[in-house]
């Protein structure tokens, strides 16, 4: 069976690459939670973030959007103490900024999915990719992505990590055409 290889063989990540990434994604909490891993993620390798996936579910109560909007600096500083998530403050902040941002998004569209599938008409785009290195980290959609992200408020999402974003969510089916997954997804 063969699987793209950026997953290595790694079982958490060879997990993830068969389970998760690239599979459509319409729920907004699950939404919420790649945002944050995502932004967490900037600068570090995928592998770290999923390594350290459940301590953020706990430390980011369940990737309730709603909670994490009303962190406090004491909240703020409790994460800066869990050795179990990037002790990055910068980061840290700007997910409670993140989830304000993304309720608002919800108030407007009816639903953070309706919004984030809407740049792609509602059908993910199925990329026909034969190796790694022609995959791009961006493209004009991450860029005009993360471009209306960052003019509603929103922080640490840059048209690479959108478009690892938009990978990950399932807008975008970047598995490699050699893939198992890629006609599954």
């Amino acid at each position: 069976m063969e699987r793209c290889p950026w997953c290595g063989t790694d079982e958490l990540y060879v997990k993830y690459h068969d389970e998760e990434w690239g599979v459509p994604v319409h729920d907004d909490h699950k939404h919420f939670e790649f945002l944050v891993l995502e932004s967490a993620q900037a600068g570090l390798n995928w592998l770290t973030i999923l390594r350290k996936r459940e301590n953020y579910r706990l430390a980011y109560d369940n990737f309730d959007a709603n909670k994490v909007a009303n962190y406090d600096e004491n909240k703020v500083n409790e994460l800066l103490n869990n050795a179990g998530i990037i002790r990055n403050r910068r980061k840290i902040e700007a997910s409670i900024n993140n989830a304000k941002h993304f309720l608002e998004i919800q108030k407007e569209f009816g639903s953070f999915d309706h919004y984030i599938w809407s740049f792609v008409n509602h059908q993910p785009i199925k990329n026909q990719w034969q190796n790694t290195s022609h995959v791009p980290a961006i493209t004009e959609l991450s860029d005009q992505v993360s471009k209306d992200l960052k003019k509603r408020g929103f922080k640490f999402l840059g048209s690479t990590i959108m478009y690892a974003h938009m990978q990950a969510i399932g807008l975008i089916n970047d598995h490699l055409t050699t893939c198992f997954r890629y006609n599954q997804v």
